[in-house]
């Protein structure tokens, strides 16, 4: 029997990643729920153990439920009855069977019923569902919004809805409106206080909003009469038990077919305070969105994963002149190129999801105690790594999904035209991923500071500074000279003390600063698992040097004046 687990490797490799024993270490606090909770861990050891075989049970849900579904939910889709969203009928049956194993919720707290999964393996279980469908893992992974609620709500909305949500119910966060997409500073949807009622009550209009008619809503909305900017806005709890939300449309779709994305009229919605009034938009959807970014990143991979597979199978038995076809350079070339960018992508993923990992758990200890000097400034650390490679995370990964969904219908020639094949669904539905949660030029923006300031050269030099195998010392030699190619693009970058200039030549600096990383990991990972990851290394090194040296000669020879052929003409 198929199972999306232990059909790859690849994905059991990173529960060896070097942070976590450290990472257990700080999510279990000493173990301490052994005693409370007879599925708790004992020690490390038992720990990862749990976590192979959570693993296992959601590689098999996935290849054997949701997978065989996800055609059906794709032609079938949601619809609207009365105001309400109803899910397609195999999207039920998917959400039953995941309930049932107790895969919801899982990120949190044993005392709220969560099984305390750091996000590392919240991302492995995430990248499974994704290889299934993709458009499940939009509704199953908004569970993870219930961390936006442990972390900023209050004990009392804490034990009233995270319970909840780890029996089952459903989350979503409903931030963009009409005239408020990637600008959410626009928001106007109105948050005013009831004396009467004694509660918010929410007017207005959401958008574009997944799984928008869930159980229980993370809305952001203006609470300050007469502003204008982001420190009006304010975040805020919707119980759909409540009334007063309906779902006005539900969008007709190029792809994630499954997962509904709706527009929500509020009309005298009663809701609730999350955190303090102003630090809707500046805190705390910060928070949700570099979570969110972390999930695309995850569904990213696990696309990658599925449209690999499809591609290598169709190639293996596609005979074409007396052979099959996957021995042609041009096929194999480009099979091997999809394999290092769903490598790359897994890598950058874990790695970024440990990062994450580390200083949110950091934060947690301090909420009960405060942290020693050594464990402020590991935190102060690994916040600071997770804020720099989120952005590359998502954005490379997410180019990667779109790419390597293309290569498979590619690889299937006129059949991957057919409706009939896998493969249009999944171009469908990649192409979403490097729009939402942040276009991939909002994640250049996001990361560029980290390239002009040189965070990202001393994150490059630290990887080029660890030992590697003998058969990986050439590649690191190789990538030590793009190193050098990036480091001098980027003073010359800079030599301009131009910002039209920076930010036109920004995502040029983005792509190499993401293969440059992307390579140094495979080399790292390769020199443990070479039967895994040695021949992706080799290719990802290769195709990084065609991007540093490629896009490097393109700003050598840029000019300031140059951008005048480029700028939309003025009416």
């Amino acid at each position: 029997m198929a199972n999306y687990y232990t059909d790859h490797p690849e994905i059991a490799f990173y529960l060896q990643h070097p942070l976590m024993r450290r990472i257990v270490e700080l999510r279990e606090k000493g173990f301490a729920d052994k005693d409370l909770y007879p599925d708790a861990p004992v020690n490390y050891e038992d720990c990862i153990e749990n976590y192979r075989r959570l693993l296992e049970v959601v590689g098999d849900i996935t290849a054997n439920i949701i997978a065989p579904n996800s055609e059906s939910v794709d032609q079938e889709g949601p619809h609207l009855e009365n105001g309400r969203m109803i899910y397609a009928s195999k999207t039920v049956e998917n959400m039953d069977a995941m309930r049932k194993a107790g895969l919801t919720g899982v990120a949190q707290p044993r005392r709220y019923g969560g099984l305390n999964l750091p996000n590392i393996l919240f991302s492995m279980c995430s990248e499974l569902v994704s290889a299934a469908d993709a458009s499940f893992q939009n509704i199953w992974s908004l569970q993870s919004c219930a961390d936006t609620l442990y972390e900023f709500g209050s004990e009392e909305q804490r034990q009233k809805y995270i319970p909840r949500i780890c029996a089952g119910e459903t989350m979503s966060m409903d931030l963009t409106e009409p005239d408020a997409g990637s600008d959410l500073q626009r928001v106007m949807l109105k948050a005013t206080w009831s004396e009467e009622q004694g509660c918010w009550l929410l007017n207005g209009v959401k958008r574009f909003i997944t799984n928008g008619d869930s159980d229980i809503h993370l809305v952001l909305a203006r609470s300050e009469e007469g502003t204008r900017d982001g420190r009006g806005l304010s975040m805020f709890i919707y119980d759909k038990r409540q009334g007063g939300v309906d779902v006005r449309h539900i969008e007709h779709k190029l792809g994630i077919h499954g997962s509904p994305t709706c527009e929500l009229t509020y009309k005298n919605a009663r809701a609730e305070l999350c955190g303090s009034t102003r630090m809707g938009l500046i805190k705390y959807v910060m928070a949700l969105m570099n979570g969110a970014r972390l999930g695309i990143g995850a569904q990213s991979t696990g696309l990658s994963q599925e449209a690999y597979n499809e591609a290598a199978r169709y190639a293996s038995e596609r005979a074409q002149f007396g052979q099959t076809i996957e021995h042609f350079p041009g096929v194999y070339d480009m099979l091997s190129r999809m394999k290092a960018k769903l490598d790359a992508s897994r890598t950058l993923l874990y790695h970024t999801a440990a990062h994450v990992d580390v200083y949110k758990c950091l934060e947690d200890i301090q909420r009960d105690r405060p942290l020693t000097g050594e464990e402020r400034a590991e935190m102060k650390k690994y916040s600071r790594l997770a804020d720099a490679f989120t952005p590359l995370c998502k954005g490379m990964s997410s180019e990667y999904a779109n790419q390597n969904a293309f290569d498979c219908v590619s690889v299937h020639g006129g059949s991957g035209f057919i409706m009939e094949y896998k493969c249009q669904r999944l171009m469908r539905d990649a192409r979403i991923f490097n729009i939402y949660e942040g276009t991939t030029q909002l994640q250049v923006v996001a990361a560029v500071r980290y390239i002009t300031n040189g965070a990202y050269s001393e994150i490059i030099r630290g990887l080029l500074a660890e030992p590697v195998s003998a058969e990986m010392e050439p590649l690191r030699a190789r990538t030590a000279a793009l190193a050098d190619i990036y480091d001098a693009s980027i003073a010359a970058v800079k030599a301009f003390e131009d910002q039209e200039v920076l930010d036109f030549l920004a995502r040029r600096l983005y792509d190499m600063t993401g293969e440059i990383v992307m390579s140094l990991l495979l080399q790292r990972d390769a020199s443990q698992a070479p039967d895994l990851f040695a021949k992706s290394a080799r290719v990802m090194t290769q195709m990084a040097e065609e991007t540093v040296m490629g896009k490097s000669a393109y700003i050598r020879a840029f000019k300031a004046s140059d951008l005048a052929a480029f700028r939309v003409a003025e009416a």
